[in-house]
């Protein structure tokens, strides 16, 4: 497996580095621990955090995930597809009120789902740091925080209350169809075809997804592809009906209309932004709208 880590800011409070995954298998990884807290946070790709035989949570580009400091775990990637992330290091002192009791137990969170807002600022800042964009580092310092936080506050979903097996079963079924989604997020899914996934029933799929998740199957689905979309309108590359295609959009106005709801601006006005060059109107497009 090719592997790249590459640091591109460091501070007395936040690390902010590149991790990018070229594998040959789907197969487990070996045994690692990490030194310092980090919150991996997937721009492209996906891949699955194991803590313990049997339970494993899915990270794409709509999650944080968090690997606390010296607890084991293993990495895969499903379907072998790679994974590239923006990757925050950070101390016990910087959230100890977040970090409580999030090592990864049946209990408790260790991944959630990003806010918009959260999700156009990591791509954006990764655009910026890779590019060399900006030379002051006390905003880009602020803007990391600002991204850690908005990624472990996403971690605090509610709770249903559950016996812990009934829990952790429950859980498992819900990363297979996170992980399916994730694989294939242009398929056309249905409640159906994920209740087969999970070998839950539909409605039963649908009961317990929101409470558990933090949004319903069909916005989880568009949110996935969504998602997916941000690199490539940054990229600048594309054209965005290739784009809008590419992801699963039936045209370039359901693609724009669909973004405008959920990010806060169009695909057009977002690139504006990063073309512009201007680390500032950051701020202003993360915290303009909060979802």
């Amino acid at each position: 497996m090719q592997v790249t880590r590459r640091t591109l800011f460091e501070s007395g409070t936040v690390q902010i580095g590149l991790f990018a995954a070229q594998p040959v298998s789907d197969a487990c990884g070996e045994l690692e621990r990490q030194g310092s807290n980090v919150v991996v946070l997937p721009v492209s790709g996906l891949f699955s955090k194991h803590d313990a035989p049997g339970r494993h949570v899915i990270g794409t580009p709509s999650h944080a995930v968090l690997i606390a400091a010296n607890t084991p775990y293993r990495i895969s990637f499903p379907g072998a597809i790679g994974d590239r992330a923006l990757i925050l290091r950070f101390g016990d002192a910087r959230a100890p009120d977040e970090l409580d009791g999030q090592g990864g137990t049946e209990t408790t969170a260790s991944h959630g789902l990003l806010p918009a807002n959260a999700m156009m600022l990591r791509n954006l800042l990764w655009r910026r740091l890779q590019r060399a964009e900006t030379t002051d580092e006390f905003e880009i310092e602020a803007l990391g925080l600002d991204l850690l936080t908005m990624s472990l506050t996403s971690m605090r979903t509610g709770e249903i209350a559950l016996r812990l097996s009934a829990r952790v079963r429950r859980m498992r079924a819900l990363e297979r169809v996170k992980e399916a989604v994730a694989v294939a997020p242009t398929n056309k899914w249905s409640v159906a075809k994920l209740a087969m996934v999970a070998n839950l029933s539909p409605f039963h799929l649908s009961h317990v997804f929101r409470p558990m998740v933090g949004t319903s199957i069909y916005d989880y689905v568009l949110r996935e592809r969504l998602a997916h979309t941000l690199d490539a309108v940054l990229d600048g590359g594309d054209d965005l009906t290739a784009i809008a295609l590419d992801a699963g959009f039936a045209s370039h106005s359901h693609f724009t209309a669909r973004f405008r709801r959920f990010f806060g601006c169009t695909p057009t006005a977002l690139r504006r932004v990063a073309v512009a060059g201007h680390v500032s109107e950051l701020r202003k497009i993360t915290t303009a709208r909060r979802s």
